[in-house]
């Protein structure tokens, strides 16, 4: 990126002609994740907006690793697509080893295998019903633990007719000449099968309805025996309070995991307790570093990695704090005598996922800045240098095009602080009439225990660029504040998250810093739904944008997916006990309250949630007259993946802002029909 003086013309604010259009968002650009080493290869997943979103494997051999990969290929053709739907949100859709890569194919939700040179081959049974038999998380075991393997063990999500689909792990040879055996099974949820080095033990994580992952998870050690299966599991960690995630071994056999029993996802290790001084076989649970700071994060989806071994028995670890801005950090482990210590890599990122290592001195990961789109980098420690492998984005953008993330704390109901990333408008070209205060988007994340970062993201910038301010809210219950700020959530989905995102916008404006009078609010899924709940149960912004959100809390308790099934237990309380609180918080029985245009954007495969909420939102609308447009998107689920349908989506919103707000927007945009406007 370079920077021009330029002379600087005033232009209304949302006005401004931008180089980040909503095309080039879509057309340039690919989501990196889950880098993983197998013998002599790397391997990552792009996730590719103009292939319909299309999720491909790409590998490329670790001797001739460059800044250029010249020579990557594509594990798979074209016709698949390496993706999950175990709990919808997915994740852990491939994994590898020395000869192979194995992978979910979207289409059918079978496994199949691919060798070195070849075509992909079904190792699963064809179900009945398509997609009936689902596959997450796997690892391969080495033939020298089982006889006549190699094997796998993973996750498998059965679904029935008219019964709630089953989770369990199930182990299948490699070669798919057997069918998958179940070996656990029991628990609503399984995840994060990993097996010991020498391949004698496995560990995993279970929990059970009405918990999520990050409420409360327990941890399992069995032994593996040669007959397939396991045996003498042994809870050792967890509970109902406690969250205990990404186990993994390290090359000398120590079991490490991340759990928040100190009030911080911090890294523990599990080691056998002393037969004489524990005969029951318990293990002893201690702390690696312990640090307020998060090294984890809610776990949507599967495979996360947080943390990876290296040599002389450090680990590289990417962690939280308070103040917005994550790091990649190095524990060295203590002599005996001192404790351990940790010390942060000097890399210019502030976003980190996907960590993984050659467990000596290079470690591989994707990361992130305020100017850098994702990219997947290798570091390697002895060198102290780092280079960038493969960029999610490639632009030619004055940096001044850019707003840099102004992490704030702002107080909020309660005598309580919250905290947001605020992005001032930017433009090389443009700048605001002198008695103008531009216009705000208040962004409310999805989860709604996700969290917003601070890494390079053009769907913000898109607005910025415009004249537009925007803040990214962190209210109460997202992540990377640890465990209390997380629960600041529970029982209070939708007066909290609502508090804290019309407290920021309150703040900005009391500031100076944008118009009161033209605010907007926009979130998709849990965002949607705190936008949803700002509009109409508060008179506070001027318009706003809704992402496949939720409207009917009962609707969504009664037709979601099995993971999020019992999710609003601790959210809003037990259905069908607290039905009261669930009516007096959805937001489409008190549409009467509403009194500003809404967007309302759709996707009609959305198994999460589904598209009779934006139809129920969509006729109250309707039927009170008042302002609305709704764009609903075929072939979508649960957040758009199909280049033309983001774009889409982008421009709509933006025409609606311009007919709300009163501006004409630049550019080639196809505009939206907005009802009911007067």
């Amino acid at each position: 990126m370079n920077s021009e003086s330029n002379v600087m013309k005033s232009a209304p604010f949302g006005s401004w002609q931008s180089p980040i259009t909503a095309s080039l968002i879509t057309s340039t650009g690919v989501s990196l994740s889950q880098p993983c080493l197998a013998g002599e290869r790397l391997y990552w997943l792009e996730g590719r907006p103009l292939e319909a979103g299309r999720y491909a494997i790409v590998g490329a051999p670790l001797a001739t690793l460059d800044s250029e990969l010249s020579t990557t290929h594509e594990v798979f053709p074209s016709s698949f697509n390496a993706r999950t739907r175990v709990h919808e949100y997915g994740g852990g859709s491939y994994w590898a080893d020395e000869s192979s890569v194995y992978f979910t194919n979207f289409a059918d939700q079978r496994l199949y295998r691919v060798e070195a040179g070849g075509a992909p081959e079904p190792i699963t049974p064809e179900p009945e019903q398509t997609a009936a038999l689902r596959y997450a998380d796997g690892r391969v075991v080495p033939e020298k633990v089982w006889p006549g393997g190699p094997w796998m063990i993973c996750v498998r999500e059965r679904h029935v007719a008219e019964r709630e689909p089953v989770n369990e792990l199930v182990a299948l040879p490699t070669d798919g000449s057997q069918a998958p055996t179940v070996i656990a099974s029991g628990h609503d949820f399984y995840a994060a099968p990993r097996l010991s080095p020498n391949g004698r033990a496995l560990a995993f994580i279970t929990w059970d309805h009405p918990r999520m992952p990050w409420d409360g998870t327990t941890l399992w050690v069995a032994a593996l025996t040669e007959d397939g299966t396991i045996s003498t599991p042994e809870a050792i960690a967890g509970g109902e309070s406690e969250s205990v995630i990404q186990p993994s071994w390290s090359p000398e056999g120590v079991l490490h995991f991340l759990s928040d029993r100190s009030g911080f996802w911090n890294l523990y290790t599990a080691r056998p307790a002393d037969a004489a001084a524990a005969p029951d076989g318990t293990y002893e649970i201690a702390p690696v570093m312990p640090i307020e700071a998060e090294l984890g994060g809610p776990q949507w989806a599967f495979g996360p990695s947080s943390y990876a071994f290296l040599s002389r028995g450090r680990i590289a670890c990417a962690y939280a704090r308070t103040d917005d801005v994550a790091r990649l950090g190095i524990i060295n482990p203590g002599d005996g005598e001192g404790a351990a210590t940790l010390e942060r890599a000097p890399l210019p990122y502030s976003v980190w996922h996907g960590l993984t290592s050659d467990g000596d001195e290079q470690l591989f990961f994707v990361a992130a800045s305020p100017t850098e789109a994702a990219a997947l980098i290798c570091y390697d420690l002895a060198e102290g240098s780092h280079q960038v492998l493969k960029r999610s984005l490639t632009l030619d953008i004055d940096d001044a095009y850019l707003s840099l993330p102004q992490p704030i704390e702002f107080p909020t109901d309660g005598d309580r602080s919250a905290y947001a990333l605020y992005y001032a408008p930017a433009s090389r070209d443009f700048q605001g009439p002198s008695d103008e205060r531009p216009p705000l988007i208040v962004m409310s994340h999805g989860g709604p225990t996700a969290a917003t970062s601070g890494g390079l993201n053009l769907a913000i910038q898109f607005w910025t660029s415009r004249g537009f301010a925007v803040v990214d809210v962190n209210y109460s219950g997202s992540s990377g504040y640890g465990r209390a700020y997380r629960e600041r959530l529970r029982g209070q989905w939708g007066v909290a998250d609502t508090a804290d995102c019309i407290a920021a916008s309150r703040y900005l404006a009391d500031s100076g810093q944008v118009d009161g009078a033209r605010m907007a609010i926009r979130g998709g899924s849990a965002g949607g739904y705190t936008t949803l709940c700002a509009l109409v149960f508060h008179d506070v912004f001027a318009a706003g944008a809704s992402y496949y959100g939720v409207a009917d809390l009962e609707g969504l308790a009664k037709e979601t997916h099995k993971f999020e099934s019992r999710y609003l237990d601790g959210l809003i309380g037990p259905y069908p006990e607290r039905a009261d609180l669930y009516r007096e918080r959805s937001p489409v029985h008190f549409l009467d309250r509403l009194s500003c245009p809404v967007i309302i954007l759709q996707g009609l495969e959305d198994k999460v949630v589904p598209p009779s909420q934006a139809d129920a939102m969509v006729a109250a609308l309707d039927a009170k007259q008042l302002p609305y447009a709704y764009v609903p998107f075929p072939g979508e689920q649960h957040g758009f993946r199909k280049a033309e349908n983001i774009q889409r989506a982008l421009e709509s919103e933006l025409s609606f802002y311009a007919q709300i707000f009163g501006f004409e927007p630049a550019g080639e945009i196809t505009p939206v029909a907005v009802t009911h406007l007067s």
